[in-house]
């Protein structure tokens, strides 16, 4: 399989060294990379997170000093996995006697969204995620449909300019980029806060593990990212017009490409 401007790439792991044949032990494997600090907040904050998992809501986790112990970290890196769970909406903090840590009542909102930020690199989460985002495009065109002014359609216009420089410019790179960011003004018109806010999310997950673009099926990349671009202008062009067949016409051609064409794949 092979990424396109609408499919990411991702990452896949390196072989282990192994012994040489000769009876002899095989190279010497090099010592793991010294975790960042940004790395060290953030399994704080999981084990933080295994520890509310396996108690009610509401409930008293202890103090921030205590936490930290429990977390093995310095001061400031337990304040940094702080702030990651009060983002995530897993804890609250209250001061004075008795005060302290306390896990948080999520609303579903809250569990939609860390169930998202859950998903990690392998394989069938990106490309379940690219799934589920081809399934909300038609909901988000529809939503477009009736609520887009025409600051919004201008506004996708700008990145409809971005992606045609990018063709110019034969950066395949760019293209997706542009692309992406069309597609997230799109979302963002919708009133619907729960369905933008979870294709957001997706295609953040997505470009989060797209290392880079590489030629697809029997077209030249250059080519196909040329029909992209033309794609997505008539995409635009059939919004400003309320033109809502051609809209959904061509936001069904856009996620049914020929699957040697759009399927993820693998770059290390």
């Amino acid at each position: 399989m092979t990424p396109t401007p609408d499919r990411p790439a991702h990452a896949t792991a390196a072989g282990a060294a192994t012994a040489d044949g000769t009876g002899r032990p095989g190279p010497r494997p090099e010592s793991p990379p010294r975790q960042t600090a940004s790395g060290r907040a953030e399994r704080a904050a999981q084990r933080v997170t295994e520890l509310i998992e396996s108690v009610p809501p509401g409930s008293r986790l202890g103090t921030k000093e205590e936490l930290r112990t429990l977390c093995e970290v310095s001061v400031g890196t337990f304040n940094e996995a702080l702030r990651l769970l009060q983002a995530r909406g897993l804890v609250t903090v209250k001061p004075g006697p008795g005060g302290g840590l306390f896990s948080a009542e999520q609303s579903p909102m809250v569990r939609l969204g860390n169930s998202v930020l859950a998903l990690d690199a392998r394989a069938n989460d990106v490309a379940d995620a690219v799934r589920i985002r081809d399934a909300l495009d038609p909901l988000l065109i529809e939503d477009a449909l009736w609520h887009a002014s025409p600051a919004d359609i201008a506004g996708l216009r700008r990145h409809i300019t971005s992606m045609e420089h990018a063709v110019t410019a034969a950066d395949p790179v760019a293209f997706v980029h542009a692309n992406w960011r069309l597609h997230a003004a799109i979302a963002a018109i919708s009133p619907n806060v729960l369905l933008s806010s979870l294709y957001t999310n997706l295609l953040d997950l997505i470009e989060s593990h797209t290392l880079s673009v590489l030629p697809t099926g029997d077209q030249p990349l250059g080519e196909y990212i040329t029909d992209r671009h033309a794609l997505h202008r008539a995409l635009v062009d059939a919004l400003d017009r309320r033109d809502r067949e051609e809209a959904l016409r061509l936001i069904h051609e856009h996620n049914t490409t020929p699957a040697s064409a759009e399927e993820p794949g693998a770059q290390p």
